[in-house]
């Protein structure tokens, strides 16, 4: 569960916490559930969330939001345990628009543990919701049910000014149902569920409000691949309340659901190539690679005075990109706003996602990806190309880079 001071962040750790560190387990035998890793293996997750917002019992807005997680198993020890590497985000999709804006992004790792729970340092805000599912060390047949403890940690320095990390210990009932299908493939189905009736301790320090009492419930169905050894998918249903110190009450109702997308290799120096050659005769517009995948940068950006409209010369610039884009399939895309340094940091930021979003939304429109595989972020003038003192450099800085995602 998530809250923010304009309610508009979603409920969106427990998918990312569900799904992030189990899907490249393989299993033992077929009762039998345990996770086992291979290092190298690299995956993502993309999960959906569905909600409504209510404010003192009164509603206020729904939201869609996407999460994102890639992951890499970076090494693994001799009693199954993993360690896993890698980045989440949250992403909201906004009125009046398709794509996705970055809301916001965690690093994190930790020690996966073949029966299911963590190992993760006091530093990492991410998962949110740790050792579920946790399995017991046993074989088990349809029906068998049982509890194992697990926690949601919740990051709250940007909705209350709350210094520490937030913790809520939750205690989850599990049943394992038997035999399933999902798309058309067999699975093992169990369900998991937890309520929760907290009426935590003043924190240390926030500077806005803080909960006094958290209410709710969580019910899950965990789609387990047993030749794999981990999740496919996940669905859950969930409604939370909060009661605020200030005297609000903050109701999140809604629905999740995920699946796995495998992480294939790719040719990067190949693609990168690719992409050269295709975008060889459009101005200011340049090709690189690095480990997250292949970038096409568009320099010196032209949009119209004091807005995120693009001008027509780089309108029928981005439909050229969306057409070589259309023919890279399967792979997400990040895409990115940077601006020079002029006005305020304030200003730089907002005008860096709203230009990386006009060129996000130009290429949904143009059919080059659906918008649940496009994220938008803006950075400011915090990632410079060239020298902000002179014209051109200024010029090179404004810019929109388009990543296609290795994973």
């Amino acid at each position: 569960m998530w809250l923010s001071t304009s309610f508009v962040t979603p409920r969106a750790g427990c998918v990312l916490a569900m799904l992030a560190a189990v899907f490249f387990a393989r299993s033992v035998n077929a009762d039998e559930f345990k996770f086992a890793y291979t290092a190298g293996d690299k995956y993502r997750v993309l999960s959906t969330v569905d909600e409504d917002v209510s404010i003192n019992r009164r509603y206020s807005h729904s939201a869609k939001i996407i999460n994102r997680i890639a992951f890499e198993v970076v090494q693994t020890r001799d009693d199954g345990a993993a360690l896993l590497r890698g980045d989440f985000s949250t992403s909201v999709q906004y009125a009046g628009g398709f794509s996705y804006v970055a809301d916001k992004m965690y690093r994190s790792e930790y020690w996966h543990l073949s029966e299911g729970r963590y190992e993760i340092g006091t530093e990492y805000y991410m998962p949110t919701v740790r050792h579920v599912p946790t399995f017991p060390a046993r074989d088990l047949k349809p029906g068998d049910t049982w509890n194992a403890p697990g926690e949601e940690r919740h990051d709250f320095r940007d909705d209350f000014g709350i210094a520490d990390p937030y913790v809520i210990p939750i205690d989850v009932r599990y049943t394992y149902e038997g035999p399933g299908m999902l798309k058309g493939a067999p699975v093992r189905l169990v369900r998991a569920a937890y309520t929760v009736f907290a009426q935590p301790a003043r924190p240390r320090s926030w500077t806005k409000a803080y909960p006094t009492q958290i209410a709710g419930y969580s019910d899950q169905l965990l789609y387990w691949d047993q030749e794999r050894g981990g999740l496919a998918a996940y669905e859950e249903r969930f409604k939370f309340v909060f009661e605020l110190s200030d005297g609000r009450t903050v109701e999140y109702r809604g629905k999740a659901s995920a699946e796995l997308v495998e992480a294939e290799l790719m040719n990067r120096a190949g693609l990168e190539q690719e992409l050269r050659e295709a975008t060889s005769g459009l101005k200011d517009v340049s090709v690189k690679s690095d480990e997250r995948g292949v970038t096409i940068s568009i320099e010196n950006i032209q949009f119209e005075p004091d807005s995120a409209r693009l001008v027509p010369s780089e309108a029928a610039k981005v439909e050229k990109i969306a057409a070589i884009l259309a023919g890279v399939k399967d792979r997400d895309v990040l895409i990115s706003g940077h601006t020079a340094l002029a006005g305020t940091a304030a200003a730089r930021q907002q005008l860096s996602v709203e230009r990386a979003r006009a060129v996000a939304e130009a290429l949904i429109r143009l059919g080059a990806r659906k918008p649940e595989a496009i994220t938008v972020m803006g950075f400011g003038a915090e990632r410079p190309v060239a020298d902000n003192s002179t014209a051109e450099g200024m010029a090179r800085n404004r810019r929109v880079e388009i990543t296609i995602l290795e994973n």
